[in-house]
């Protein structure tokens, strides 16, 4: 492998450098923790039925706890990136190995079902280890076990304000006042009791604490 990266042209190499960078946004949404913070946010701010804070401020949260959370592995991708580019100067390998603790890092949130289903749609052989395997196998898996869990936190961030819409509803019912939307009046509850349970800093906690 190493001799194949030799031989790329210079020029060859730095475009595919270049395909490689413009790939990076990507990569950032969908193969970092970033993917499943987004939607437990999104979810949060649907159950409890407000538009703010701005998407740009949960995004801008969602980046910032990205960095923190993977601070470690992107370390790791920067030194181990960096020994064969100083050595030799060759992007390509720079690249091929920095990749590597972030497949690593997917490995460890990556159901093994949802891995053995796209490794047997590729190969014909099951792999010898898990360091054959390529990031572009373990990378669609790795989506699929982040949404999966992404979700259940959703749920379960879900239902104490289902619950709380219910109550409200069954007490405007026995009220009769039946010209009230249920939605409306539980909005002040609901802000309040995540603010009394301090809800923003239990779910950024839980989020981070999920990743092993």
């Amino acid at each position: 492998m190493d001799a194949v990266f030799k031989d790329i042209n210079p020029v060859l190499q730095m475009l595919m450098v270049m395909t490689m960078f413009s790939l990076l946004p990507f990569v950032f949404c969908c193969m970092t923790c970033f993917l499943r913070f987004t939607i437990v946010f999104s979810l949060l701010k649907t159950a409890m039925g407000v538009q703010v804070p701005p998407s740009i401020v949960t995004i801008g949260l969602c980046m910032i706890l990205t960095f923190y959370t993977m601070g470690g592995v992107f370390e790791k991708m920067y030194e181990r990136g960096s020994i064969p580019y100083q050595k030799n100067g060759n992007m390509i390998m720079a690249i091929d190995e920095g990749s590597k603790p972030l497949k690593e890092f997917m490995l460890k949130q990556t159901r093994q079902s949802d891995l053995a289903f796209f490794v047997e749609l590729k190969r014909k052989a099951p792999p010898e280890s898990p360091e054959s395997l390529t990031i572009w196998e373990i990378a669609p898996a790795y989506i699929l076990s982040e949404l999966k869990v992404a979700f259940e936190i959703g749920f379960v961030v879900f239902v104490p304000f289902i619950v709380l819409d219910l109550v409200v509803a069954n007490i405007l019912l026995a009220l009769g006042m039946f010209m009230l939307s249920p939605t409306i009046i539980s909005l002040p509850f609901k802000l309040l009791i995540f603010i009394a349970v301090d809800g923003w800093a239990l779910i950024v906690q839980g989020l981070v604490q999920s990743y092993n």
